[in-house]
C-alpha cells in the first residue's frame, strides 16, 4: 500500500526566498478573495454556490491567477469550494453560520482608527508540475507565477534549501506547501511524501466495534470481552477555551486569532491521531482483523430528513466533531496493521439489547446507562451500541446474532476501561492521567 507522509523543514536560505514567498503568499489571498467575491455574487444572484470546475473555469484568465503557479492557483479555488460546500452543510443546521470570510489584515493607529488593510500571507501549495527535488542537496525548485517572473529567466523559480530531522527521508514529493507561522513571523515548509509500506497480516481473526458520538468520543468493543471508552473531555475543554480566547482579540483576523485558531486546528489533529493510533494498538493487542465502525450519515437529520436539535451544547459540540476526519485517519493507520475498516449501519444500535436483542427506546434510561427489562440486564450505552455494531445487528440474522447467552451485565460491558487524553503521553487510563489547562 501507499501513504502519504508530511514533513515539517527549515528554510536554510531564508533571506533569500523569504521576500518572494511572501509576494506568492499575498497573491494566494488575493485569488481567494477574488474568488470569494465571484462566489458571493453567484449565491445571490442564482442562490447556488459554483463548484470547483466553475471557479476554474470563469476565473483562469483573471490577472491574479497569474500571481501563483497553475496548480497552486487551482488549489487555493479547491479549498475555498470546500470551504463553501462546509458552510452550506453547517447553515442547514446553524442560520447564524458564516460563509468563508475575506482574507485581509487591518491595521489601526493610538486612536483605534483603521489606517489600512493587507492581504495576509496565506499558504501556498505547489503540486508535481511545479516542482523540482534536489534529494542530494536537499533543495526543492519551486516554480513562480507569471506575475513574479521580474528577474532572468534563470530565476523563474523559487531555490530553497531545506533541513529536516535527522532520521527524516525526503523522497518521492507529491506536494511543497510553505506555510507561514504569524507569531514566529517566518515561513516554513511541509513536504508532502508518498511512502510504499508493506501491509502485514492481520494480528489475529477477532473483530470490534466502534461507535462514535458526543459525550463520549469513541466507544469499543472487542469479541475478546473487552471494551474501552474514549471521553470528548479533551476537546470539549478546547472548544470551550479557544471561542472564548479569540473573542477577546481586537481584530478577529488580527496575528493573535490567527495564532489561536491555528494552535486550536493542530491540537484537535494531534488528539485525533493519538486516538486513532492507540484504537490501533489496542485491536493488535486483542487480536483483531477487522473495525466495524457505525456511520455517522444521519446523526444531524431526524427521520423526516430535519435537523436535530442536541441541546445548546451539544450542537456546538456537533458541529466541532470531525468524525469524517477522525474515520479516514483511522483506516490509515488500521490498514498499516493489516485491520481492515468497514463502515457500517448504526440504525437502532443504541435501541437494541446486545445481549437479548431486545428493541425499545426506553431503555436507555440516562445518557451513560442502558437496562433491558427482558433480560435485567444493565450495561454502558455507549458500550452497548459499540457491542451492537461489531456484531453488525442489521446485517447478521437478529434471531441468532445477539443472543450470545450468558450474565454480562456486571463486566466488561458494564465496567469497560476509560482512557483520557494526556497532552504530553497521549492516551492514558483515567487513573494516570495530570490534567493540564489548554
Amino acid at each position: 500500500m501507499h501513504t502519504h507522509r508530511t514533513y515539517r523543514a527549515k528554510i536554510l536560505n531564508y533571506s533569500q526566498v523569504a521576500e518572494m514567498l511572501d509576494c506568492h503568499g499575498w497573491s494566494a489571498s488575493k485569488l481567494w478573495n477574488v474568488a470569494n467575491y465571484f462566489s458571493r455574487e453567484q449565491w445571490d444572484d442564482t442562490g447556488e454556490i459554483p463548484d470547483e470546475a466553475e471557479l476554474k473555469r470563469e476565473l483562469k484568465t483573471h490577472p491574479t491567477y497569474k500571481g501563483l503557479h497553475s496548480q497552486s492557483s487551482q488549489r487555493v479555488l479547491e479549498e475555498l469550494a470546500e470551504a463553501f460546500t462546509s458552510w452550506f452543510g453547517k447553515r442547514k443546521e446553524d442560520a447564524r453560520a458564516n460563509p468563508p470570510g475575506y482574507r485581509k489584515k487591518n491595521y489601526y493607529d493610538d486612536h483605534g482608527n483603521r489606517v489600512h488593510e493587507e492581504h495576509p500571507r496565506s499558504t501556498v501549495t505547489w503540486k508535481q508540475k511545479g516542482i523540482r527535488h534536489d534529494t542530494k542537496n536537499e533543495r526543492v525548485r519551486l516554480s513562480k507565477g507569471t506575475n513574479h517572473k521580474d528577474h532572468p529567466r534563470d530565476w523563474d523559480y523559487i531555490l530553497i534549501e531545506y533541513e529536516t530531522r535527522p532520521e527524516t527521508t525526503v523522497e518521492n514529493i507529491q506536494q511543497v506547501r510553505a506555510v507561514y507561522d504569524p507569531a514566529k513571523r517566518q515561513w516554513g515548509l511541509h513536504l508532502v511524501c508518498k511512502h510504499e509500506v508493506d501491509t502485514p497480516d492481520a494480528p489475529g481473526d477477532e473483530t470490534a466495534g466502534i461507535d462514535l458520538g458526543i459525550c463520549n468520543f469513541a466507544a469499543v468493543s472487542y469479541s475478546t470481552e473487552e471494551a474501552d471508552l474514549y471521553p470528548g473531555n479533551r476537546l470539549k475543554q478546547d472548544g470551550y477555551y479557544f471561542p472564548k480566547e479569540i473573542a477577546k482579540c481586537d481584530d478577529s483576523g488580527g496575528s493573535e486569532a490567527t495564532r489561536l485558531h491555528a494552535k486550536w486546528s493542530e491540537r484537535r489533529t494531534h488528539i485525533f491521531h493519538s486516538l486513532a493510533k492507540h484504537i490501533v494498538e489496542r485491536c493488535v493487542e486483542n487480536g483483531v482483523c477487522r473495525i466495524n465502525i457505525g456511520k455517522l450519515a444521519g446523526i444531524r437529520d431526524d427521520e423526516n430528513g430535519e435537523s436535530k436539535n442536541w441541546g445548546r451544547h451539544g450542537n456546538l459540540d456537533l458541529h466541532g466533531w470531525a468524525f469524517d476526519r477522525f474515520t479516514k485517519l483511522l483506516t490509515y493507520k488500521a490498514k498499516v496493521a493489516g485491520i481492515e475498516v468497514v463502515g457500517v449501519s448504526e440504525r437502532d444500535t443504541s435501541k437494541t439489547c446486545c445481549v437479548c436483542g431486545r428493541k425499545d427506546d426506553s431503555q436507555r434510561v440516562e445518557r451513560g446507562l442502558y437496562v433491558c427489562e427482558s433480560c435485567d440486564a444493565a450495561f454502558n450505552a455507549d458500550v452497548n451500541g459499540a457491542e451492537n455494531i461489531r456484531l453488525n445487528i442489521n446485517e447478521s440474522n437478529s434471531e441468532s446474532a445477539p443472543n450470545l447467552g450468558g450474565d454480562r451485565s456486571t463486566g466488561w460491558l458494564a465496567q469497560p476501561g476509560v482512557y483520557l487524553h494526556d497532552l504530553s503521553r497521549g492516551f492514558q487510563p483515567r487513573t494516570e492521567v495530570v490534567d493540564c489547562k489548554p
